[in-house]
């Protein structure tokens, strides 16, 4: 049986229009508007300027607010992985007991990319300071989620800068740190 030209050319588009259409589709699943951009920068800026406001008064709850309460949320720290929501809160509650040392935090240079809709990635610095000397900093990504509670962490790879103390393998055994651990 032979094919005219005419023929072969309908076969072929009805077999490559709808690749075409899924190509063209599954390519503007990808866009990122720039706009919304400047709003995920917006409300991850403020999410952590009231994790800093939460650490900076004592209150473990309202640090921990902006982690997804999930078995799945992970952190990775001096100490290395630690899997699970409760996990990461109980890295975090000695630095919170009655009595503990905490100097006060704050971050710098956050920048907030979009990955997908509901995802967005943030690099930046977390800065503890005591009677305005630096005690401790680093940086640290996020993968974050946006939730019906807003922007929630599912991923937090945090680092210390190296320490001035020769004897210190992090700045959590000079002070206690939001984002390293003590080796």
């Amino acid at each position: 049986m032979s094919l005219t030209i005419n023929q072969a050319v309908r076969s072929r588009s009805r077999v490559l229009t709808p690749v075409l259409v899924c190509l063209s589709a599954a390519a503007c699943t990808f866009e990122v508007e720039v706009d919304a951009d400047a709003d995920v920068q917006t409300a991850v800026e403020t999410m952590l300027s009231q994790s800093a406001i939460a650490w900076n008064e004592g209150r473990l709850d309202g640090f921990m607010d902006d982690y997804l309460e999930s078995s799945n949320t992970t952190y990775i720290g001096a100490q290395g992985l630690i899997v699970g929501y409760e996990g990461i809160r109980e890295r975090y509650a000695p630095l919170f007991e009655p009595g503990a040392s905490r100097d006060s935090l704050h971050f710098e240079a956050v920048r907030v990319r979009r990955l997908a809709a509901i995802e967005a990635i943030a690099t930046a610095r977390w800065i503890l300071s005591r009677d305005g000397t630096v005690t401790a900093s680093g940086p640290f990504t996020l993968v974050l989620r946006h939730t019906g509670n807003g922007w929630k962490i599912i991923h937090d790879h945090s680092s210390s800068d190296p320490s001035s103390d020769p004897q210190a393998d992090s700045p959590s055994e000079v002070t206690a740190s939001p984002s390293a651990d003590a080796s």
